[in-house]
């Protein structure tokens, strides 16, 4: 590992010459191993050896710092330059609303090792060392949070290529190391995977000019512009507009602004150090007349292979799927996280315990997410068994004193804690390969074991912090924690079903003894449950729509019970005139407890009402991603007045997962699809809907529309995979491979 003698404004470019060793063939391979302390982009003799970007993206550092790897024999000549240029990223920049920053070491630097093998088999290699020259770039400032400036009359590809005199650079020196932390990707590369264009151009009531792409995106601007040297343009990001200006109050301190400072000659800027999240940005400082056609907004991702699509016969709930889909593109950019336009983009667990279903069904994230759960388990071996807020856990530096209500120490809290056990189950289910669970087990059975240690002497869970039912719309919105729902009823449920499930994966893996060492505590939370939150009628504790659902889906209930919740939720959501009622806890799993207990047509209701709050009141506000509030912006056209605000925001989009199951009728009957439970159940209007997932076993599809009281089913299951139709009315069916017809009468 190298550093640079010198900052040069935190992006400096670093390079080596070398000739190719003489007297052993022509080359046969080359391969570049590539990693950085920020973030690093490669060039050969000027040549990207790759279209990757963010590189090595975010792990926790401390213990693990990924490298790439890339083919690069075709960029290697009988004299070559490698040239590397270092950006802060996570590692160097910003993290967290607390304003610091570079919370993982003092200075960037960069490890690569060229491995050149010749048709003799002779291997040369050609690495970072202290013979190495370190100079300045053309970026003058950037950091993920705050934008980048980049200088046009300080662009000179000359230092990419031999021969290069290099006035004004400095050595390098190298960077105590431990080089066990290096770990290969598991994960995809961060990608530009699209091209937006300007829908319109919009002058604000202030004169500002604004540009609109149509779509609340994540990634840069990309800028042809010419004008005079020295002039400035500057670009401001964000997600809306506000009485008509760009609405940055969102972004609480994150500026997202970036400048480009012109050479006089014909420039294109690329900031790639880096990301906004923005469907608007304001420009400042063209020069003459603005052309829209100059500017093209590029948006960037985790790159992942869409497997899973849904359409149907209402339009804002086509638009709301939409919404689902590009705000978890835009939240996966190497993490999984909340958000990615404000001074947080943080790898919140809770987001994607919820989310995991949603997201394994609409992508294939089964190594996007595997990757992540490495850093899950690292961050919790060296926290003693606690499962952190947030994964890398950058928390442990911005707040040490972290504390609850009582002053202890922060620890492990439900949902959020449990993504440890949900998210491996839910790739396990999606995908069918126990490695995962393998992988993950002592994470899973750790992270329920060090619960055990915080039950109450009832048996329940009610004894330190919890976020709780996060968000419930009822709460104010400066206390996003006052739910309805009592944390004790939601922190028990939720440890049941991780316990239920390590117990579960145990029997998978052929472990009697942590088999019956976990179904003994799920079995005694099952019973604490009842015994301190459930009375003689049924009726659970605080007695609202998310503590109904969690007791439903989880199975906490006794079949009397169950019945008496169900009746109890279906008359809440009326109650609430089929408005969500739910925060981050119930609301994944709400509809699913009303089809459970046979109220499919109040889970209809509830996901196509348009009134705030519900899921696609935000389509009717214009929204193009999901919101992380219900009411992030009002029925005015103002911004909730909460400092915790974010319309890209993943986590309440969770209910796809039971529109892709219930409404669109996939679901595995077998982990990975192996066999297939297809079970449209209409409801809500709805005439025609079609639904696709392409398994690892080949594509299932089903399509199906309701015209004049007749519901027709016209399904495909692959070669080799049987399944069972099951439709309103009707008998279950058994299916196999090859295309299935079925036709049904429906009784009003």
């Amino acid at each position: 590992m190298i550093a640079p003698d010198s900052e040069f404004d935190g992006a400096p470019l670093l390079r080596t010459e070398f000739e190719l060793e003489g007297g052993h063939g022509d080359v046969a391979r080359a391969t570049l191993l590539l990693t950085a302390r920020g973030i690093v982009e490669a060039w050969l003799n000027g040549s990207p050896v790759s279209d990757d970007v963010l590189t090595p993206g975010w792990s926790s550092y401390e213990w693990r710092l990924r490298y790439a790897e890339y083919d690069v024999t075709g960029l290697i000549d009988e004299r070559t330059v490698l040239g590397l240029a270092l950006g802060k990223g996570w590692f160097g920049g910003r993290l967290g609303w607390a304003g610091n920053g570079s919370f993982y070491g003092s200075e960037l630097g960069a490890f690569a090792q060229l491995e050149i093998e010749f048709t003799d088999g002779y291997r040369q290699i050609v690495a970072t060392d202290d013979r190495w020259t370190s100079g300045p770039s053309a970026v003058l400032a950037n950091d993920l949070y705050d934008g980048e400036t980049i200088d046009a009359r300080l662009l000179d590809d000359a230092w990419k290529r031999p021969g290069f005199s290099a006035d004004g650079w400095a050595g390098v020196h190298t960077v105590d190391f431990d080089t066990s932390t290096l770990a290969p990707y598991i994960g995809p590369h961060v990608k530009r995977w699209n091209e937006l264009p300007v829908t319109e151009v919009i002058t604000s009531p202030s004169g500002k000019t604004l540009l609109d792409f149509g779509q609340n995106l994540v990634g840069w601007l990309r800028v042809h512009v010419q004008g005079p040297a020295g002039s400035e343009i500057t670009v401001r990001h964000a997600e809306v507009l506000e009485h008509g200006e760009l609405g940055t109050r969102p972004l609480r301190t994150a500026q997202a602004t970036d400048r480009f400072i012109l050479s006089g000659a014909e420039d294109e800027f690329e900031p790639t150090f880096t990301f906004h999240g923005f469907r608007y940005a304001e420009i400042s400082g063209w020069p003459g007349d603005f052309d829209p056609a100059a500017i093209t907004a590029v948006v960037i991702g985790s790159e992942l292979t869409r497997i899973g699509s849904m359409t149907t016969s209402d339009p804002l709930l086509d638009q709301f799927h939409q919404n689902v889909v590009w705000g978890m593109r835009g939240n996966f950019v190497d993490v999984p996280t909340d958000c990615p336009q404000r001074d947080e983009r943080l790898g919140w667990t809770g987001d994607i315990a919820a989310f995991a279903p949603t997201a394994a069904f609409l992508f294939d994230v089964d190594s996007f997410l595997s990757d992540w759960l490495v850093d899950l388990d690292l961050e919790q071996q060296h926290r003693d068994g606690i499962v952190g807020f947030v994964v890398p856990d950058v928390l442990k530096y911005i707040d040490r004193e972290r504390s609850d209500d009582l002053g202890r120490p922060i620890n492990s809290t439900a949902i959020w804690s449990d993504a440890a056990v949900w998210v491996p189950w839910t790739l396990y289910q999606a995908y069918g390969d126990e490695e995962v669970l393998r992988r993950q087990f002592g994470s899973m059975t750790a992270h329920v074991r060090h619960v055990r240690g915080l039950l109450s002497p009832s048996g329940v869970w009610d004894d330190n912090f919890q976020f709780g039912d996060w968000l419930d719309p009822d709460a104010p919105p400066d206390d996003p924690a006052r739910a309805k729902a009592d944390k004790g009823v939601v922190a028990t449920a939720s440890i049941y079903r991780s316990a239920r499930i390590v117990a579960d994966v145990a029997d998978i893996l052929g472990l009697a003894d942590e088999r019956a060492e976990f179904e003994e505590v799920a079995n005694g939370l099952r019973q604490a449950f009842n015994d301190e939150y459930v009375d003689a009628n049924g009726v659970v504790r605080s007695d609202c729509t998310t503590v109904y659902s969690l007791a439903i889906v989880f199975g906490l209930l006794s079949p009397e019970h169950e019945e008496f919740a169900g009746r109890r939720l279906a008359e809440l959501a009326e109650q609430a005139g089929y408005r969500v009622s739910t925060g981050f806890a119930g609301t994944p799993f709400i509809t699913d407890a009303l089809t459970k207990t046979g109220h499919v047509d109040a889970a209809y209701r509830l996901l196509l009402e348009r009134e705030c709050p519900s899921w696609l009141y935000p389509v009717t506000m214009g929204a193009t991603t999901v919101w992380e509030r219900w009411d992030s912006m009002l029925p005015d056209g103002t911004i909730n007045p909460g400092q915790m605000t974010s319309f890209n925001h993943y986590a309440l989009g969770a209910v796809a997962d039971w529109m892709h199951r219930v409404v669109g009728g996939i679901a595995p009957l077998k982990p990975g699809y192996a066999s297939v439970l297809v079970a449209p159940q209409p409801g809500g209007g709805l005439t025609d809907v079609e639904t696709s997932l392409e398994t690892r076993h080949g594509r299932v599809s089903v399509h199906w529309t309701v015209k004049d009281g007749r519901m027709t089913v016209d399904a495909e299951l692959p070669d080799g995979v049987d399944g069972v139709l099951r439709l309103p009315g009707a008998e279950d069916r058994a299916i196999g491979g090859g295309h299935v017809n079925a036709a049904v009468e429906l009784t009003v």
